[in-house]
């Protein structure tokens, strides 16, 4: 039976309550994140959930950290059925001010961390013809003002997804992009950028979002049943992206407003 999950960035957020809402049915879950003491936690509510499955530290940039994390699946699972790319840091910072340090933390995380994760389990996922999940983010299909090294990388994740989508279909592989908004979380604990004046912006954000996490693993859990590609839990980014496709012009005008209101509340 199709039951065995690694989920990255399984500490916590959205990571656990995938974790979680795949354990209600009965999976087992290997668990990993870069804090063991939240890892225990995930653990304790999977198992409470109706699940089962071990935890390991792990940095997803390290890539052998990752190979390892597959040959655990492989002895304590036997294989792998479903792949989960979820591990990720928040950042902003006008393109100006952003170093290429910046850049290079960013990019090696969620972006370079999704492709080494995809490397290190394919060949897991290719024999039981199972599912990879990589969570983008709607900064990918948006680019709003501020967080250009953000956007790049989930951007990234988008069509790296879209390139494994075509490539892996011929060989029974399924593959899901989800692209969340602003939802409660507690990414702000990661996020690095020049201006505190905008993590105090995407804290704003973060807390005015009527959506939990929880919501979104519910309906990222739906979606999959259902052979979604590419995955939108927000009802407002649903709308916005189809705007865009449709005339983008009207939102670059909208994000290059806010960009000068933010300019100017930074300038104080």
């Amino acid at each position: 039976m199709s039951n065995r999950m690694m989920v990255t960035g399984a500490g916590s957020g959205l990571g656990r309550e995938i974790a979680v809402r795949w354990a209600r049915e009965g999976w087992r879950l290997a668990l990993c994140d870069l804090d063991e003491a939240r890892l225990q936690e995930t653990l304790r509510l999977v198992q409470a959930a109706g699940g089962e499955g071990f935890i390991r530290r792990c940095d997803v940039r390290d890539y052998s950290q990752l190979t390892a994390l597959a040959e655990a699946c492989q002895s304590q699972f036997d294989g792998l059925d479903v792949l989960v790319n979820n591990a990720g840091v928040a950042s902003g910072g006008f393109f100006s001010e952003l170093s290429l340090e910046d850049w290079d933390w960013q990019l090696s995380i969620n972006l370079m961390g999704v492709v080494k994760g995809c490397k290190a389990f394919l060949p897991l996922i290719q024999q039981s013809q199972g599912r990879v999940i990589n969570v983008a983010s709607m900064a990918a299909l948006m680019q709003g003002p501020g967080m250009s090294n953000y956007n790049v990388a989930k951007a990234g994740v988008v069509a790296l997804s879209e390139s494994l989508l075509v490539e892996l279909r011929g060989l029974g592989v399924r593959v899901h992009v989800l692209c969340p908004s602003f939802f409660q979380t507690n990414l702000l604990d990661s996020f690095r950028g020049p201006t505190p004046e905008m993590k105090a912006a995407v804290g704003k954000l973060l807390e005015s979002s009527p959506i939990s996490a929880a919501d979104i693993a519910d309906y990222l859990y739906q979606q999959v049943l259902v052979e979604a590609f590419m995955i939108l839990p927000h009802e407002a980014g649903r709308q916005a992206w189809e705007g865009k496709r449709r005339n983008p012009e009207p939102l670059y005008a909208e994000m290059a407003y806010m960009a000068d209101r933010m300019r100017a509340k930074a300038a104080g």
